[in-house]
């Protein structure tokens, strides 16, 4: 089965792609397409996913990196294969051939591109990784490497949706504790102390306040679309033991 990966026009027709769960050689609650190696899928399948997707980006399977996600906001500057991942959250390229890869299952996988400076960035963004900066972190790599912040356009692929993304008053005060703006993300849950985090807007909240050229979210959600995505909270919910992780590439 081919690959369905979800692309945008807004990254300036730099090689990129939101691969969904399609193509894949996983069975079970991974099938198909289980590029996480951090899951208890066959080891020796998730890396003949990876080399699907590899394939799909037009590189060798170890020129589609990625880093140790740890839901941080550090940020690690790639230039090619690496022997061992780094501990971070995102990554930053300016080198051709080189795809960036991110893994997902609910979380915010974000693609950016300065297709004029040839400058691109991808980053993990869940909750604690959106608050605490990582969004503007990557930016600010991305800028070092020579980008234009204002050239500069993000894509949020699929994603847990408001609708589905139920928290409690304790996660809602992290984020009140840090901007007292941040209620309009929420609204009130099924029951007076839980509340629907709206985290896509959050992330294109973050990246618009930070000066960058656009940012847009491509408005599929995780959860609600079992036969395209992986989702750590439908997973959660139906008792399942383990789930898949969806893999976002980008390349020069």
């Amino acid at each position: 089965m081919q690959l369905e990966p979800i692309t945008s026009a807004a990254l300036g027709g730099v090689r990129h792609g939101f691969f969904t769960r399609i193509g894949g050689a996983s069975s079970g609650i991974f099938a198909a397409l289980n590029c996480g190696g951090g899951s208890s899928d066959q080891a020796e399948i998730v890396a003949m996913n990876r080399t699907r997707v590899a394939d799909a980006m037009g590189v060798a399977p170890d020129h589609l990196v990625g880093v140790h996600q740890v839901h941080s906001a550090d940020v690690a500057v790639v230039d090619g294969p690496m022997e061992a991942r780094p501990r971070a959250d995102a990554m930053v390229c300016n080198v051709p051939g080189v795809a960036l890869g991110i893994l997902t299952a609910d979380c915010q996988p974000v693609l950016f591109a300065d297709a004029e400076a040839g400058v691109i960035g991808a980053a993990h963004a869940g909750w604690r990784g959106a608050l605490d900066g990582v969004l503007e972190a990557t930016l600010d790599k991305m800028a070092e490497l020579g980008a234009d912040r204002a050239q500069i356009h993000a894509v949020i692929g699929p994603s847990i949706s408001q609708r589905a993304y139920e928290v409690g008053q304790e996660f809602l005060e992290r984020f009140m504790d840090k901007d007292s703006g941040a209620s309009r993300f929420f609204v009130n849950g099924a029951s007076a102390d839980k509340y629907q985090f709206d985290l896509t807007g959050y992330g294109l909240h973050r990246l618009r306040a930070a000066g960058i050229g656009s940012a847009e979210w491509t408005g599929h959600c995780t959860y609600s679309d079992a036969d395209r995505f992986y989702s750590y909270r439908r997973a959660t919910h139906r008792g399942e033991a383990d789930y898949g992780r969806l893999i976002s590439a980008i390349r020069l």
